[in-house]
């Protein structure tokens, strides 16, 4: 075992320097000697196969020693951080610590899933990783190459288990090595956690690859050989690879390709090259020969050389339409962003070592940076671990500031949101945005290429509690939220109150004849005060109150449901009976046969009550002289809809109603009457709808109170 990591490291490092890892190795075995995985192994085996990963991401000696020895104090009661610290100084027993302390976080939250236990515990590890990340980033690294070879054993695990660690890596893992851009572990822990969670699906999409892999691989051969030939027929020095697919970016694929009626053979780059080059000149010149033999699809094209992301990667990448009117995805790129591409920020160790931490790494870690000023204005652990989900780890758009500094966000974020990435005060200073020299709302979602300017007062206006509404779109990272939060949390319990009181009485009393005390009891609040404090300081927010109030709606409306079924009473077309494909007919249940969903059913035509559903066994129907009034349904999906009457006062202007009835069939709400009338300059706007409930109701409230010279909308009684 150790000839085989001192040979890994020996590609990279003199022998000089191998000495310590050769004594942790041996110290290791010593402190290990007798204990087993659950395997059946010897311990030394999962120490070691972290050690192998950590040399083929060619960190240091240092690196190397501190993952041999990363369980020891763990396991091992008789060693103490102190004799690691002895032993072989203060860099390896820094690194030890802070894995350690990993490891005993996620002890404590081990079989608590689900918890809020576990949430919180979980939230601290990964806070207090990321804090040693920005100290030194080996720590990560060797957590990564810890966790990395416990899923490659995972299967020795319990089935609950299995899922727990299989989802934290999904969620955590997985997208750390993807903004450290190391490429090759973070592909690995996304394919081996979707076996773990979705078994069927991952067996599902490899053999549907692998029974086009011979033809699949032909085809990429051929498309190889031409490119190679064209890039020397214009004397481009390249090497050209086929690029290997992985099962899960596939099943994402998949999902989001079934929502636009597309299949698996639609995807772009199941044909996929890789073209490395000597110089950045190079790849252009590469790029231009591409794209003379083959013609590139529209929008398919991406620059990440002039645009480098933050986690370091650097390709420009095009989809074009290859031989036989196949797509294929290609990327180009030299051989030392190739390098950095597979092993990212580890890529750039060495360079680091040698350079005293150079000025190239350190800028290009900005987001590291940003992530340890959030965690500072962020005071709940929780909070702070869902923004790195919404805010660090999802799909990104680039956005300019006016100086030309590039700022990178989660797709459909807001100018508020490149305030607080900004300055994370500039947010409450902000009294408009300009995008592009135009003036836009704060509502507008940044697009990549935007170069965006924040309009401020002198003074700190605060933020509007309108802001932590999701309906409203005017925050999309949870960062963010949470500094506004925080921000009204700070206000005095008086000043809390009367703004939950005017929150309350504008957007959720028109609601529901609910008293308060019989409301904050639903959101699971004792006293009204402590409510209102609550929603005046953002704890809670108007569409948590409104999700419960429907939640609570619809649970009476299914009961009610059930009761005119077991009645035989008529139901509503909406209430999930489909008549040849469609809704819109009035429907009963035959009380003669007394249908119930999951019976074969057949639909007859009365002369008076619309359509009556009866069991196709039902001897009335057997029976029937009429064949002509019978007529096919089927069991749909189950859907109440309520009347209810709201009335709009609004200015009189010209366009008025076409503008109010614009936004109610926007929102899907089928209107059944509409009054008009006018007095003294003022339009009152009666409407009867049918909507699914007190949510679509209460979204349904604040786009028409957007609607230019409106003035109040109210849900009326009478």
């Amino acid at each position: 075992m150790l000839e085989t990591l001192l040979m890994k490291a020996r590609e990279y490092l003199p022998e000089e320097r191998l000495g310590v890892v050769e004594n942790a190795f041996h110290y290791a075995a010593e402190a290990h000697s007798g204990q087993v995985r659950k395997s059946g192994e010897p311990f030394l085996e999962h120490p070691f196969q972290t050690a192998i990963v950590l040399a083929d991401l060619k960190l240091d000696p240092d690196a190397l020693a501190a993952g041999l020895l990363h369980d020891v104090v763990e396991d091992s009661p008789d060693v103490l951080i102190e004799d690691i610290q002895s032993r072989f100084g203060d860099d390896v027993a820094r690194l030890v610590d802070g894995v350690t302390k990993f490891t005993e976080a996620e002890l404590a939250v081990a079989g608590t899933a689900g918890t809020q236990q576990a949430t919180r515990a979980q939230a601290e590890t990964i806070r207090k990783m990321l804090m040693a990340m920005a100290e030194d980033i080996r720590v990560v690294l060797i957590k990564l190459a810890d966790r990395l070879h416990n899923m490659r054993t995972i299967q020795h695990l319990p089935e609950a288990k299995r899922m727990e660690k299989a989802q934290e890596t999904l969620d955590i893992y997985a997208p750390l090595a993807h903004r450290l851009g190391i490429w090759e572990i973070k592909w690995e822990l996304e394919d081996m956690s979707f076996q773990q969670l979705n078994p069927t699906e991952y067996k599902d999409i490899s053999q549907r690859l692998n029974v086009r892999r011979e033809e699949r691989e032909t085809y990429i051969a051929s498309a190889r050989a031409i490119l190679e030939a064209d890039l020397a027929k214009a004397s481009v020095r390249a090497d050209v690879f086929g690029r290997p697919k992985h099962l899960y970016s596939i099943y994402n694929k998949i999902g989001k390709y079934a929502r636009q009626n597309k299949t698996v053979d639609d995807i772009n780059d199941l044909f996929a090259l890789r073209v490395l080059v000597d110089s950045v000149a190079g790849c252009y010149a590469a790029l231009g020969v591409i794209h003379s033999r083959w013609h590139p699809v529209p929008g398919e094209f991406d620059d990440y050389i002039a645009n480098p992301k933050d986690n370091l990667y650097q390709s420009i990448h095009t989809t074009v339409i290859a031989e036989d009117g196949h797509p294929v995805e290609i990327q180009v790129r030299t051989h030392e962003m190739h390098q950095l591409a597979e092993y990212g920020v580890a890529a750039h160790w060495l360079y680091k070592e040698d350079t005293g931490g150079g000025d190239p790494f350190e800028q290009k870690m900005v987001w590291l940076r940003q992530i340890m000023e959030w965690q500072r204005d962020v005071a709940e652990a929780e909070d702070f671990v869902e923004s790195l989900k919404t805010d660090i780890f999802q799909n990104q758009v680039f956005v300019y500031t006016p100086l030309g500094e590039l700022k990178e966000l989660p797709n459909g974020s807001t100018p508020l949101d490149f305030a607080f990435r900004v300055h994370s005060d500039l947010i409450f200073r902000c009294i408009g945005a300009k995008v592009n020299q135009k003036l836009v709302p704060l509502t507008y979602q940044l697009k990549n290429g935007d170069t965006c300017q924040i309009l401020t007062s002198k003074t700190v206006r605060g933020p509007s509690l309108d802001w932590l509404n999701g309906d409203l779109g005017y925050i999309r990272t949870n960062s963010a939220r949470a500094r506004v939060r925080q921000w009204f949390k700070r206000q005095e319990r008086s000043v809390n109150i009367q703004r939950g009181r005017d929150l309350y009485n504008r957007h959720i009393r028109r609601l529901t004849t609910a008293p308060d005390d019989q409301v904050a009891g639903m959101m699971g609040i004792a006293g009204v005060d402590d409510f209102l404090a609550a929603l005046g300081d953002g704890s809670i927010s108007v569409t948590q109150v409104v999700n419960k109030l429907s939640s609570r709606e619809k649970g009476a409306a299914e009961e009610e449901v059930h009761r005119q079924q077991e009645l035989g009473l008529p139901i509503s077309p909406s209430t999930g009976i489909e008549v040849l494909g469609v809704g819109g007919l009035l429907m009963s249940m035959a009380r003669c046969c007394n249908p119930i969903n999951g019976d074969e059913i057949i639909g007859y035509i009365t002369r008076f009550r619309g359509v009556t559903v009866h069991r196709r066994t039902c001897p009335n129907i057997l029976h029937e002289d009429e064949p002509e009034r019978l007529v096919p349904v089927s069991w749909g999906k189950t859907e109440v809809k309520y009347p209810v009457r709201i009335q709009v006062r609004a200015m009189d202007r010209v366009g008025l109603l076409r503008d109010v009835t614009f936004v109610v069939s926007g929102e899907n709400v089928n209107i059944a009457s509409c009054v008009s009338e006018e007095y003294d300059g003022v339009s009152i706007i009666t409407l009867t709808l049918h909507v699914s409930g007190i949510d679509q109701l209460s979204r349904l409230f604040f786009k028409l109170e957007a609607i230019s010279a409106v003035m109040t909308v109210t849900r009326s009684t009478v």
